[in-house]
């Protein structure tokens, strides 16, 4: 808002302009000429402290007719604002004759000094070249130095557009920055204006507000340059000090008045300017500070058409009886009850009808979403081989209670809708979730990713038959879930975590001899009743120190049927499956691409050497011929070093003939050829008979405590990362491999 400006020789608007905005320190001259001086700006005369501060004094020259005031001495004030002062524009000029002769020279600059509250407008004023011959240079200096320059060229009169723009034709134009308190320009020309002198003699430079170019009547207008100072002003930024709102506060130096804010000063020198609040009008730096304006005053511009109401900065409207609205000319206004469309109940009742058609559509999309999923489960479960599954279990005597056909909302219940804290593990099949079971039991459920849709036969036969493993060392399948795109299977929890872990790792349990031979024993009778004992064999094919579990009470849990093959009792050829764990792999695998039971036994062989040495059957740190443990081991024995690659512990609380003899049937296991090895049968009963070995009673009494000590502790299986080596290939014989049906590892994701 202005707060003074000047209108030609009327005092009119000015004296409006005073009496509702403006106010000037009492006892103090308010006009100098045409022009109102409002504070914290004051004319120095009689009156005493008539400005806020020096730098705020204005010197009204009446030797003028009539008289003009000047700020910082020598500058015109032509208009001041809430945040700008107006003052005339100096112009840098050089003109010459025809022959290319010199004949003005003139520079220009403007000093506002470093210490004052005032700097050159950088958001109003540019700096400007006029001329078709010229470059003009300005130099100034604010936080730091600084130079532009701008060039203003053309070669005849044709080529000067009079669009009112600047666009380096004839006129230039250039920003300046912000916070510039000092500037110093010259006009320097190219070719003495010899070539355009017929249509321009002349070049300036100046810094003003933007004014719009007349072209080349402009060039050639012999007075351009008293008509720039008579139109074109300066415009010069000005605040309050130079501390900021908070200091001024601070140290109780704040002009602000009553119901006005401070705003801080946009450039890096500091200072601020007070405003009145919103709904207040009159000077913000003087007492009793600025005061409300009273908007139901005036009757022309009342801003109700109802009944107006004002209030401490603003105010009400409202409706006389019978009529409703706001009240506001440029809202609503009063609208009379009785003759118009009854809006209210029309809204209302439109509102209800929306709300109850969009509850109808809610619940219909909802009630198809519904059918839509109940089909697909349905058609996943015809397509899974369900109905087959259940012929198999009611044929079978003892079937329902040994297997069970989950439904895809209890599995989803029990996984919490298979949220992320239900993961236990993943891997290249799956992702592996812990459940709990509406009767409160913990399970493990494998959701895997791929299905043969060719073999859904097979993969029911071998669920039927491997939810009838019942050992108390095997990890036992409860049954499945066949209403999903790949059905999902359910395991018994197993929550102590794996052998592996507890030989390699640190936060692993030291395991005794006693222990891992009670560990080596209850493994091999596992593996044995599911090579003999079991209703059709099974060979697993993937055994590992990671694939053998430990359950709460510490009992040994063989799991992880992802490389297991049922075997039909009249197979007389050996299934393949490319499959297995490098490390644990048989050697003979790779001369006949064949997996048989002996190839359980090797792996076997290898899981004992891990519990003797406490190594690892592949490791990077030991030397070449060492890497692999199975080798190692049987090199170690062939050069009578055996005891120096036992675990330290295991020399110490084994006796001689126990670690000399299952060091035996280690080497037997770990045999270049199937036919040399023991079956696992043999193995289980060898292993049963050195715990019967009788030792020394402290040995037993030792071995009694420490696991007494094991069964305390507590680990999670599911959170040991398995070993990095697993290797997965193809089945050379195309016959189906229960990995691939999804029977796999649930407890060690590979």
């Amino acid at each position: 808002m202005t707060l003074a400006k000047i209108e030609g020789n009327s005092t009119s608007t000015n004296t409006s302009a005073a009496t509702a905005f403006m106010v000037t320190k009492p006892g103090c001259q308010r006009q100098c000429g045409n022009l109102t001086i409002p504070y914290p700006f004051g004319i120095i005369g009689e009156g005493k402290g008539c400005s806020i501060g020096t730098w705020y004094d204005v010197n009204c020259n009446t030797s003028y007719n009539p008289p003009k005031p000047f700020f910082m001495g020598v500058l015109e004030i032509l208009d001041i604002s809430e945040t700008q002062i107006r003052t005339r524009t100096y112009l840098a000029s050089k003109c010459y004759n025809q022959s290319g002769a010199l004949i003005q020279e003139k520079p220009s600059w403007t000093n506002l000094l470093a210490t004052s509250p005032y700097t050159f407008s950088e958001t109003v004023n540019k700096f400007t070249v006029i001329g078709c011959d010229d470059t003009a240079l300005i130099t100034g200096s604010y936080d730091r130095n600084f130079s532009s320059g701008c060039f203003s060229l053309c070669n005849k009169k044709e080529d000067v557009l009079d669009d009112g723009y600047c666009s380096g034709i004839g006129c230039c134009q250039t920003s300046i920055p912000k916070g510039l308190k000092f500037y110093y320009t010259t006009v320097n020309d190219l070719n003495n204006h010899t070539n355009v002198w017929s249509f321009n003699p002349c070049g300036h430079a100046f810094l003003g507000e933007s004014f719009k170019f007349r072209g080349a009547s402009d060039l050639s207008d012999p007075n351009f340059a008293q008509r720039i100072k008579d139109t074109i002003p300066m415009v010069v930024d000005w605040v309050i000090g130079n501390q900021s709102c908070s200091e001024a506060q601070k140290w109780n130096t704040l002009a602000c008045q009553k119901n006005s804010y401070c705003v801080d000063s946009h450039i890096g020198y500091g200072g601020y300017r007070c405003s009145c609040n919103n709904g207040y009008e009159g000077n913000p730096y003087l007492s009793p500070g600025c005061q409300d304006i009273n908007e139901c005053a005036d009757p022309e511009n009342n801003p109700c058409n109802g009944t107006c109401l004002n209030t401490p900065g603003g105010f009400n409207c409202s409706c006389p009886h019978g009529y409703y609205g706001d009240g506001k000319k440029d809202g609503r206004g009063c609208i009379d009850v009785n003759s118009q469309f009854p809006v209210l109940k029309f809204s209302l009742g439109d509102c209800l009808g929306f709300l109850s058609l969009f509850i109808g559509i809610v619940w219909l999309y909802l009630s198809i979403k519904k059918r839509k999923l109940i089909k697909l489960r349905e058609k996943f479960f015809q397509q899974n081989g369900g109905v087959l599954l259940k012929q198999q279990i009611s044929s079978n005597e003892g079937g329902v209670e040994s297997s069970k056909i989950f439904t895809a909302q209890e599995l989803e219940k029990a996984t919490n809708n298979y949220a992320e804290d239900r993961i236990l593990g993943r891997g290249g099949y799956g992702t592996v979730y812990k459940g709990i079971l509406v009767d409160q039991r913990m399970v493990a459920i494998k959701k895997s990713r791929i299905m043969d849709k060719s073999q859904i036969e097979q993969f029911v036969n071998e669920v039927v038959i491997l939810t009838r493993v019942n050992h108390r060392n095997v990890v036992k399948l409860l049954g499945c879930c066949l209403e999903t795109e790949v059905p999902q299977l359910v395991y018994e929890y197993v929550a102590s975590g794996t052998l592996f872990h507890h030989i390699h790792s640190k936060g692993g349990i030291s395991l005794s001899w006693d222990n891992r031979l009670r560990i080596a024993e209850e493994s091999a009778g596992a593996l044995a009743y599911l090579h003999s004992s079991a209703s059709m064999p099974i060979f697993h094919r993937d055994v590992k120190s990671a694939n053998i579990l430990l359950d709460e009470h510490y009992t040994t849990k063989i799991s992880d049927f992802g490389a297991s093959r049922l075997v039909p009792l009249d197979q007389t050829q050996v299934t393949t499956l490319v499959q297995g764990t490098l490390g644990y792999l048989d050697p003979e695998y790779f001369h006949t691409s064949q997996l048989t039971e002996k190839s359980d036994v090797y792996s076997f062989g290898v899981v004992l050497a891990e519990l003797l040495t406490g190594q690892k059957p592949l490791s990077m740190e030991r030397t070449q011929e060492e890497r692999n443990l199975a080798t190692y081991f049987i090199m170690s024995m062939k050069q009578n070093r055996l005891f120096q690659i036992l675990e330290a512990r295991l020399v110490r609380e084994g006796a001689l003939e126990q670690l000399q003899t299952i060091a035996e049937l280690v080497k037997r296991c770990l045999s270049m050829h199937g036919e040399e090895r023991p079956t696992m049968k043999e193995v289980a009963m060898e292993l049963e008979g050195l715990r019967k070995f009788t030792r020394h009673p402290w040995v037993h009494q030792q071995s009694h405590e420490e696991t007494v000590g094991l069964m305390s502790e507590e680990s999670d299986l599911y959170t040991v990362q398995m070993s990095p080596y697993s290797t997965n290939h193809g089945d050379s014989s195309g016959q189906y491999s229960l990995d691939s049906r999804l029977i796999a590892n649930i407890h060690s994701p590979r």
